[in-house]
This record gives C-alpha cells, structure tokens and sequence, in this order.
C-alpha cells in the first residue's frame, strides 16, 4: 500500500478508505482488459473451461506484452463477454439493473431466465453451479422459492436446489413469456 500511495495510484482519506487516483485508474482498467482478454484467449481459442479460466489469467495477465494485447484484440475482437458472461467493463449492479439484468435471488417464481453473467473471482462456487447446470447462457425456470430461502430451480440438465449465497451471485435476464 506504501509503494502503490507513493507511485500516486492510490489515496488513503482519514477515514482509512483507499482510493485509486487517476493515475490508479488508468492501470486498473488496462489489467481488467487484458484479463478479460486472456480469459476469452483461454476460452475460445484452447477450449478451457470457463470455471477454469479466471484463475489462469490472473497468472498470466501481468506477462502480457502490448504487443500480444494487440494481436488477442486482433484476433477476438472487442465487446464481447467473457466466459462467465462479464462486460469487459466493470459494472455496478446498478449498470447491470438498467440493462434490465436481475440477480437470482430476486427472479419470480414461475418465469424463466438467462443466466447473463456469474461471480468469477470465486473457482468453489464457478465450479459447484457448473455441476448443477448453471453457467452463462444457460436457461433456467425458477420453480419454487423455499421457506429456507433456498430456490427449486430447473436446469437444462435437472432440477436443483440452490443457497441464497450461490444465488445472489448470478445476474439473469428475464426470457420472454410465451402465450399459450
């Protein structure tokens, strides 16, 4: 923390909250592209499984030349999501809402969803929702919301039930309803 205030990438305030400086910024995003990018790399063109590859970029993103950057851009090109489904912004829930994205946990029984993006910083969680069905683009049916607060959710796969922890990581779009 001493190195990064010194280098002018972040600001400590009285309170003791860090701050990144313009500077900071700057740095942060060209790391989330170029892991992003690696993260597709990994996906799309050696077949990775998207559970897998947030731990392997975070290994290799510091290793990534301009050079390289430019040729992976080159390569998959710009604006698309990564594995788990994530802009290559960093988004707020807020930006999520507005696009119209909704977690999980808030979907309405009896509808059916899209799973749009998923928490990726956490490989025990990418890998228990890969096990039961859930991954990006996966399409979902929210059966029944328990007591327990746990959802009955059909998977393409099965149905399965899912922890109020699991499911406030994962964004859904709403599919739309089809009359009868």
């Amino acid at each position: 923390m001493r190195r990064l205030k010194k280098d002018g990438l972040v600001r400590v305030n009285a309170d003791g909250h860090v701050r990144l400086t313009a500077a900071g910024k700057k740095i942060a995003r060209k790391l989330t592209v170029r892991h992003h990018l690696i993260e597709r790399m990994l996906a799309e063109i050696f077949g990775m499984e998207w559970y897998k590859v947030h731990d392997e970029a975070e290994r290799l993103e510091h290793a990534v030349s301009p050079d390289f950057e430019a040729r992976l851009f080159a390569k998959l090109g710009r604006g698309v999501a990564c594995p788990h489904g994530n802009l290559t912004e960093l988004e707020s829930p807020a930006s999520r809402r507005r696009r119209g994205l909704l977690l999980l946990s808030e979907a309405e029984v009896g509808k059916s969803y899209i799973v749009s993006g998923i928490y990726e910083r956490d490989r025990h969680l990418l890998e228990f929702l890969e096990a039961r069905g859930i991954r990006p683009g996966a399409k979902l049916g929210l059966i029944e919301s328990n007591y327990d607060k746990t959802l009955s959710i059909r998977t393409s796969a099965r149905t399965v039930v899912l922890g109020r922890p699991a499911a406030d990581r994962v964004w859904v779009s709403p599919l739309p309803s089809h009359p009868s």
